[in-house]
């Protein structure tokens, strides 16, 4: 069973890498390309995550202010 909480503690093991692979995956895209990349790696994320609520939760963090 997933967990229904949204975790906005850091959970990625060695988050460096994985951030060095995200700005690798856009290089040499336009603009609309790399927003397109975006896109999709958002809905199959969102996929993979699947639980209706801790999507509405990740969106309204992502809605907040920075400065929270």
């Amino acid at each position: 069973m997933m967990s229904t909480d949204l975790k906005l503690t850091p959970n990625m093991d060695r988050p460096d890498d994985i951030y060095a692979n995200l700005l690798a995956a856009h290089e040499g895209l336009s603009k609309d390309e790399s927003d397109a990349l975006n896109a999709r790696l958002i809905l199959i994320l969102m996929n993979h995550i699947g639980e209706r609520r801790v999507l509405a939760q990740a969106l309204n963090a992502a809605r907040a202010p920075a400065d929270r």
